[in-house]
């Protein structure tokens, strides 16, 4: 009979194998905060996920492009990825400048101050998913506003 003490020992171990393998194929999600205070220590490459919880192509490439494994590799080594909801109520300070959702209860999808500034486009309404990829220097190098497979993602994170 093995000892309770080592079937425990065991199973934690397991558990831990089993928390770690999961978080290695999972994007480390940043917030704005977070991303000011990174890239003052490191300078590095940006990529936002604007979303919404009503958004089906949103929570579609949640369940397919971002746990492609190759997706969730070239996210964390060669970019911050930040995912904001995009109709947010949160005050965000950035830059040290505070954004806001100035559409709240105005509008039936209010979208904060933040996606509408790095995520609009002449003549077009602002429509989700939108995805927005800067360079080292925070200057946005593309954007995207349509659900992107795993094989989109991965050669759009290739350029």
């Amino acid at each position: 009979m093995i000892p309770k003490n080592r079937v425990f020992a065991f199973l934690s171990f397991l558990l831990f194998a089993g928390n770690l393998a999961a978080q290695e194929n999972t994007v480390k999600w940043i917030s704005f905060e977070q991303l000011e205070d990174s890239l003052a220590l490191k300078p590095k490459k940006v990529f936002i996920d604007f979303y919404a919880d009503w958004c089906a192509y949103c929570k579609k490439m949640d369940e397919a492009a971002f746990r492609d494994p190759e997706v969730v590799s070239r996210l964390n080594s060669a970019y911050y990825a930040v995912k904001m909801d995009a109709e947010s109520r949160d005050t965000i300070n950035f830059g040290g400048d505070y954004y806001v959702n100035e559409q709240l209860g105005k509008k039936r999808n209010p979208t904060h101050e933040i996606p509408l500034l790095l995520a609009s486009r002449d003549n077009v309404p602002f429509s989700l998913p939108a995805i927005i990829l800067l360079n080292e220097k925070f200057e946005i190098t593309a954007r995207y506003f349509e659900y992107l497979s795993p094989k989109e993602l991965r050669d759009a994170l290739a350029e």
